[in-house]
């Protein structure tokens, strides 16, 4: 059957719709397994009418499905800025549109439906952990997020990470996909139904391969879900408390964060605090980029901001703060300059700017982490060799414009008389791997500080809420998440939220979490799926190459 080239782009908006309406926090992650079938019928008319369609339809078609999926699910960006907000939605729906193209052009070559098949499974599993791992990075829709909202279907991440949940979402695409078109071509065979066979022939011939399919298809989907519900059941934490204390001082920051005085900020939250405090706390926690005030890491016990904070606390002795702070560092002569290095105006020295999570307890050092997962366009650029001038580019969100420096360690914290803990700082906690680096460091209780504000009350605070409980599965680690404005919660070892806040109110909670020390399958070998597809796709990418070199050559040669 020949489909008009509208009906191509309906498909196309069809997979969008149904990947939109499966995203979280409320969305059915029922529908990602049919998501891309739209696509997939698509891809299949353009390889069976080649002589019909220029050689990158399949991007052109898939492109305004993928672009539709980005804007009704991350629309919020323009929230922050617009520029932003543009460049991600049209982007990254061009680097999904590329990874189908590419995927057709491996099927078309390799001229086998199993290694194209395996082609876009590879593809896109690579497309997704570049995403974790470049300058530019927006993992936010890798599609084994979906789950973050349903935690409960994806328990066994503590083995596999999100990349399973992706390898899940496009084998049952791929087997809905097979169903959907065995039914839609079924008619040939019907015509066909009563030549030398009767009618009874033809319902075996008919009925057989649909059912098997689908009862493939349904095996594939709910077996891994009953199993998540059998872990999720069994799962026990072993009790070993930490106290918290997590404050959500509600700063506006457009109208407040960079305009009110440093010390009344640090004030407000020490007055929301100071009535949860006890002799029994272990942790305080207030978010990120709590304090403006103009600190230097040369001396940073110095500031004003330090000083309040040490005294606030000096009656609890055994309390550690930990509270997100802008810094900066001087360097001395002769020190080596990293690339986000800033020229100091009117001087020769430089210094670096940072986003920071600082520890204030009892001890006289002061313990520092460095946000290393950084927003692209807004606290990193391109680092490509002579993309220096996107610098100027950079978003103003009213804090340190461009690049920002980082840690190239997942710095674990000391406490006074508590488990350690490490600090991930907003955009960080979406990033599985690097969030497990922590974990395999020492942390025993995981830390996240964030500022969700600069998006509204929109699905994006919610989102990013939500990929917390697939971080707490894959390390099975108990989080204490401190926003600003946004959500703040108590995170256990299975997922489950406690205390969860309401946007735009200030507001304090007091809770017990359990440290751990178990390191989970994840934990120890990260990305193990994303690495090995990647490889392979690699190697489907060359066998393509090279055979479409041969045919070239056979065709000179005749």
């Amino acid at each position: 059957m020949k489909l008009k080239k509208f009906h191509l782009v309906l498909l196309s908006l069809g997979s969008g719709i149904l990947l939109s309406l499966a995203w979280p926090e409320r969305g059915f992650p029922a529908l990602l397994f049919m998501g891309m079938v739209p696509m997939l019928l698509l891809e299949e008319h353009i390889s069976g009418h080649r002589d019909r369609f220029s050689r990158y339809s399949v991007l052109f078609y898939t492109y305004p499905g993928f672009l539709l999926w980005n804007v009704l699910t991350t629309w919020w960006i323009v929230n922050s800025t617009l520029q932003g907000g543009i460049m991600a939605n049209t982007l990254n729906a061009l680097f999904m549109s590329v990874v189908f193209q590419a995927f057709h052009w491996t099927k078309k070559h390799l001229r086998h439906p199993l290694a194209g098949y395996a082609a876009l499974i590879s593809f896109w599993v690579a497309f997704e952990y570049l995403h974790l791992n470049w300058d530019i990075n927006w993992p936010w829709l890798n599609l084994g997020n979906g789950f973050s909202a349903w935690y409960k279907w994806v328990q066994w991440y503590e083995y596999t990470g999100t990349f399973g949940g992706t390898v899940w979402v496009l084998v049952g695409n791929i087997l809905a996909f097979k169903i959907f078109y065995f039914l839609f071509n079924h008619h040939g065979t019907k015509a066909n139904s009563h030549r030398g066979t009767g009618a009874q022939g033809h319902k075996r011939v008919l009925v057989s391969p649909f059912v098997v399919r689908l009862l493939v298809l349904h095996a594939w989907i709910l077996f891994p879900v009953l199993l998540s519900y059998a872990m999720y059941a069994r799962y026990k934490e072993v009790i070993h408390p930490v106290n918290f204390v997590v404050v959500q001082p509600d700063v506006d920051p457009y109208s407040e964060q960079y305009s009110l005085p440093p010390l009344d900020v640090v004030n407000r939250i020490m007055d929301l605090a100071q009535p949860a405090l006890s002799d029994t706390t272990n942790f305080m926690v207030a978010p990120e980029s709590a304090i403006q005030e103009e600190m230097w890491e040369n001396d940073l016990r110095t500031f004003a901001s330090i000083r309040i904070l040490r005294q606030k606390i000096a009656k609890y002795p055994h309390l550690n703060l930990l509270i997100g702070g802008s810094t900066y560092y001087a360097f001395q002569p002769g020190e080596t300059l990293p690339r986000t290095a800033r020229k100091f105006s009117g001087g020769e020295h430089f210094y670096n700017a940072y986003n920071a999570a600082i520890m204030i307890n009892g001890w006289d050092t002061l313990q520092l982490y460095h946000k290393s997962k950084l927003t692209p366009g807004v606290e990193i650029l391109p680092s490509f060799k002579g993309f220096g001038w996107l610098e100027k580019f950079a978003i103003d969100l009213g804090g340190t414009v461009g690049s920002l420096g980082t840690d190239s360690v997942r710095k674990v914290y000391s406490a006074i008389y508590a488990p350690r803990v490490a600090p991930v700082i907003c955009y960080e906690s979406i990033f599985g791997e690097f969030f497990a680096e922590f974990v395999r460091n020492g942390a025993q209780v995981m830390i996240i500080i964030t500022n969700d504000g600069w998006w509204g009350n929109t699905a994006g605070h919610r989102q990013h809420f939500a990929f917390a409980h697939l971080r707490a599965i894959e390390t099975r680690r108990s989080i204490a998440r401190s926003a600003n404005t946004g959500i703040s919660a108590f995170i256990d070892q299975r997922g489950d939220a406690h205390q969860v806040t309401k946007y735009w109110e200030p507001t304090v909670i007091k809770g017990t979490l359990n440290a751990s020390s178990y390191l989970t399958f994840y934990v120890k070998h990260g990305d193990f799926i994303a690495r090995f597809l990647s490889w392979l796709g690699g190697l489907l990418l060359l066998a393509s190459i090279f055979t479409s070199l041969q045919k070239r050559f056979r065709k000179k040669t005749l």
